[in-house]
C-alpha cells in the first residue's frame, strides 16, 4: 500500500517545499534569495505594476523585506541565475531547465508561424544579424532599425500586423533568442540566447525529449513537494498524460513516491527530499501568480479556497478586486485583499479587505503588521484602509494602532 497523508500534512509538506512554513529571516541575505529561487525554480513574470511587479513578491513572501535588486541582477548580470522563458506562463526560470523548457514548451499565439515562408525567413534572418551585431535591442528599437524594410516587404504580402514583433515572439519562442534583462519601461531586451545564457552556445544543445521531460517532472516535484500528476503538469504546463508517465518511471528510480492524501484523487507523488513540517508558522501575501497558488484546483484542495484574478473581469461584476492577494497564516488562507501602490501620494492601498470562512481572530492584527510590513519595503509611508469588505473595519483599527 501507498504511504498515507492527511490533507493537514500534505498542506504542511507542499508550505514547506515552498518556503512558506517557517518565519522569516531577520535580514535577508543574497544567499536566501538564491536558495529561496532554486526551490520554486521559476519566477513567473506578468507586466501589470499596480502593486509591484509580480515576480518580485515571492520572495517578500518568503524572505520579507529582500533587497529587489538581488533579483535584477540575478536576471542581468553575467554568469545569470536566472532566465527568461516560457515555463508556467513567462517566466524567469534557472539556466539549467532552459533546454529542457525548449523541447516541450510551444507557444505559437503571438509567433509569425502562419507568415508567408519567404517573408519569415527574410524577417528572421535580418532580426537575428541586427542582434548579432548590436544588442541588446527593445522590440521598438528593432522595429525602429528593421520596421521600414519588414514592413515593404510585408505588404506586398498584404501583411497588416508589426512584421518585426511577431518574427521576435517567434525566435523567443524557439528560444534563439532571449532576454537579457528589461527596460524601465519592462520590455524585454532582446540578444541572441549565446551571449545570454550562461552555457552560451551550449544552451541551444537540444536534449534527448524524454529526459527533459523527466527532469522537469523531477524539479517540478521538488518545488511542490507533493503533488498530483496534474500539477506536476501545470507547473511547467507540460502535457498531463505523459508527466503522469514520467512521475511512474521516476518512481521506479525511486526518485519520487507515490502516496495518497486523504480526499485527492490518485495518483499522488512525494519528492524524497519533501519534509513535513510538525507546524507552519509562515505569514505572507501572496501574489496572484505565486507558485503556491497559481494551480487554481490544488488551491482549493489544499486550503478550501475558491480563487480568480479578477483584472479582466469587468469593474462591477469583481466579487473582491483588481489585484487581490490572499493572506497566509500558519497553515491556513485566512483572508484577501485588494492592494494598490500609491506611489504618489506614499501609500499603500487596501481597496478592500475580506475574510475567509473559520479566520482567526487575530487576523486583522497580523494582515495590519505585514501591509506595514510591504509599505515599507515598497518605500510607502502609510497603509490606508478603504471601507470596503467585511474585514475593512478591524484592519483599519488595527492599522492605525501603530
Amino acid at each position: 500500500m501507498s504511504p498515507a497523508m492527511t490533507l493537514e500534512q500534505a498542506r504542511r509538506t507542499v508550505l514547506g517545499a515552498q518556503h512558506l512554513a517557517a518565519t522569516r529571516p531577520a535580514s535577508p541575505t543574497a544567499g536566501q534569495v538564491g536558495r529561496v529561487f532554486d526551490a520554486l525554480a521559476l519566477l513567473q513574470i506578468d507586466s501589470v505594476n499596480v502593486l509591484t511587479r509580480s515576480h518580485y513578491l515571492p520572495h517578500f513572501s518568503r524572505l520579507g523585506p529582500y533587497d529587489r535588486s538581488l533579483l535584477d541582477r540575478m536576471a542581468s548580470r553575467h554568469p545569470r541565475q536566472m532566465v527568461e522563458y516560457w515555463a508556467h506562463e513567462a517566466s524567469y526560470v534557472r539556466p539549467e531547465l532552459f533546454a529542457d523548457l525548449r523541447v516541450w514548451q510551444r507557444r505559437t499565439w503571438m509567433s509569425a508561424r502562419d507568415m508567408p515562408q519567404e517573408l519569415r525567413a527574410g524577417v528572421s534572418k535580418a532580426v537575428l544579424e541586427l542582434l548579432e551585431e548590436k544588442h541588446p535591442l527593445t522590440a521598438r528599437q528593432v522595429e525602429a532599425l528593421l520596421g521600414h524594410k519588414a514592413d515593404e516587404a510585408a505588404k506586398s504580402w498584404g501583411w497588416n500586423w508589426s512584421t518585426v514583433k511577431r518574427v521576435l515572439e517567434d525566435l523567443f519562442e524557439q528560444g534563439v533568442i532571449t532576454s537579457a534583462g528589461r527596460s524601465t519601461q519592462f520590455e524585454r531586451l532582446y540578444a541572441p540566447t549565446a551571449s545570454v545564457h550562461p552555457h552560451g552556445a551550449g544552451s541551444l544543445d537540444r536534449p534527448d525529449r524524454a529526459d527533459a521531460l523527466l527532469r522537469l517532472t523531477g524539479t517540478a516535484a521538488r518545488s511542490l513537494g507533493v503533488a498530483t500528476a496534474n500539477t506536476l503538469a501545470d507547473y511547467f504546463r507540460l502535457p498531463v498524460r505523459e508527466t503522469l508517465a514520467a512521475a511512474r518511471m521516476l518512481c521506479a528510480r525511486n526518485q519520487l513516491e507515490e502516496v495518497e492524501v486523504d480526499g485527492w484523487k490518485g495518483p499522488v507523488f512525494r519528492h524524497p527530499e519533501a519534509r513535513t513540517p510538525r507546524t507552519a508558522k509562515g505569514r505572507a501575501l501572496l501574489s496572484p501568480f505565486d507558485s503556491l497558488i497559481f494551480d487554481r484546483r490544488r488551491l482549493r484542495e489544499l486550503f478550501g479556497i475558491e480563487y480568480r484574478i479578477e483584472i479582466y473581469t469587468p469593474a462591477h461584476k469583481r466579487r473582491f478586486g483588481y489585484y487581490v492577494l490572499p493572506f497566509l497564516l500558519g497553515d491556513r488562507i485566512v483572508a484577501r485583499v485588494d492592494l494598490k501602490s500609491d506611489r504618489s501620494g506614499g501609500a499603500l492601498l487596501v481597496q478592500s479587505a475580506h475574510l475567509e470562512p473559520g479566520a482567526p481572530g487575530n487576523t486583522g492584527v497580523e494582515l495590519a503588521a505585514e501591509l506595514r510590513l510591504m509599505a515599507r519595503w515598497l518605500g510607502l509611508a502609510e497603509v490606508m484602509v478603504r471601507p470596503v469588505g467585511d474585514l475593512a473595519p478591524a484592519l483599519k483599527l488595527a492599522v492605525n494602532r501603530e
